[in-house]
């Protein structure tokens, strides 16, 4: 059983090894769980699962192992297993318990009459006193009353009395391909660090302490150092309006979470792609806005560039000059992303769009040859490989 577990999430690309399937396996001859099939979701997820961004494959791997049975003949035989009945209900049953299910005849009559109607019942059922459904008197199913029985697919109890209980789990998704939160952001941004200390004397520095305190002949020495910060700059171009704005509360996670972990960002907007300039205050975007010339030579060659847009537009809005919607530009886009290319060596393009949807786009292709294929989609992984871009 567990080998065939152990095919299952590797056929789901979850990243185990026989480690993981050891460290399982011994967890079971230990008894640490026993007989309960949410306790084994905990379980086999801990042991199997290392980062927190592989939960949805595996919760979609131990649905389609455990869950995944359409034929009811075959229920009671793969999810119910009459061994793992008898023992569990026999180890759990009070005398009052056991009193209660005489009156159906004893567990044998139960297990008897429950694999029974499995055999003989070939579709759903509501209501009534015999088939396995819902509601109704029947001894076995959900939402319904009988006094002893066998609850299948009902969340809770509801009276109490049913003999044993076997739910199906329905797991909620979490993988590193959707779309993202503030702090799961925070995480993937951590990634692009390079530490230097700066600023006020704030930090204890122990080992200089140690050494002043040894030459001082043992007297206390305070030493104090400067506290680390992440020295990467970076510059952020958002893409906004238009066809961006579903993606505005995406795009202000993504912003608050690069403010909280970059010490030195530079900020900026811009319309479907870049041109002459940019702005920093949407109100006054018309009124007040910056020349993108002067930017390529006010920062550093060392800033890290990241756009942030759904390069979705007509072709000629970056191919061709006058192609802007919103104004006559005297040159194309594109010549703008190759100056900027030129001046600074790491940058990337988040996409908020899936990248199943790129290939269906010729504009989408254009930025991708602009900038060299960095282009990443604004999910946890995407992320990850911006990241890794931009420190390489």
């Amino acid at each position: 059983m567990l080998i065939q577990f152990f095919n299952c999430l590797k056929e789901h690309d979850l990243p185990v090894s026989v480690t993981e399937l050891f460290a399982l396996l011994e967890c079971l001859n230990q008894n640490v769980i026993f007989g309960n099939v949410d306790d084994f979701y905990h379980l086999a997820r801990l042991c199997m699962v290392k980062d927190e961004k592989h939960f949805d494959r595996f919760d979609r791997a131990f649905a389609k192992y455990f869950n995944d049975i359409e034929s009811s003949d075959g229920i009671f035989h793969y999810q119910v297993p009459e061994d793992w009945l008898r023992r569990q209900f026999e180890a759990s049953l009070s005398e009052e318990d056991k009193a209660r299910l005489e009156s159906l005849g004893g567990l044998e009559k139960l297990l008897e009459e429950f694999r029974k109607r499995m055999q003989e019942q070939s579709e759903r059922h509501q209501g009534g006193s015999k088939w396995i459904g819902t509601g109704g008197t029947s001894p076995f199913g959900a939402y319904g009353y009988n006094p002893e029985g066998i609850r299948l697919g009902q969340d809770e109890g509801r009276s109490g009395r049913a003999v044993k209980i076997w739910d199906r789990r329905d797991y909620r998704d979490l993988d590193d391909s959707v779309e993202i939160g503030t702090r799961n952001i925070k995480l993937a941004l951590r990634r692009l660090r390079k530490f230097a200390r700066t600023g006020a004397v704030e930090e204890l520095d122990m080992d200089d302490t140690i050494s002043a305190t040894a030459r001082n002949g043992g007297l206390l020495d305070i030493k104090m150092t400067p506290e680390r910060h992440n020295a990467v700059k970076v510059l952020l171009f958002f893409d906004v309006g238009g066809s961006m704005d579903p993606h505005v509360k995406l795009c202000e996670e993504l912003f608050s979470a690069a403010r909280s972990e970059f010490k030195h960002l530079e900020y900026y907007y811009f319309h479907n792609f870049l041109y002459e300039s940019v702005w920093t205050k949407g109100r006054r975007r018309h009124a007040e806005t910056e020349s993108t010339f002067e930017l390529i030579h006010k920062y550093p060659k060392d800033y890290k560039v990241i756009f942030v847009g759904d390069a979705t537009m007509a072709p000629y809005e970056i191919t061709h000059a006058g192609g802007s919607i919103e104004h006559y530009n005297e040159e194309p886009g594109a010549v703008w992303m190759r100056r900027v290319s030129d001046r600074f060596e790491h940058l990337v393009w988040l996409n908020p769009t899936p990248r199943d949807y790129w290939e269906h786009s010729y504009s989408i292709g254009l930025v991708r040859e602009l900038m060299a294929d960095r282009m990443m989609p604004l999910t946890i992984k995407g992320l990850e490989e911006a990241m890794s871009a931009l420190l390489h």
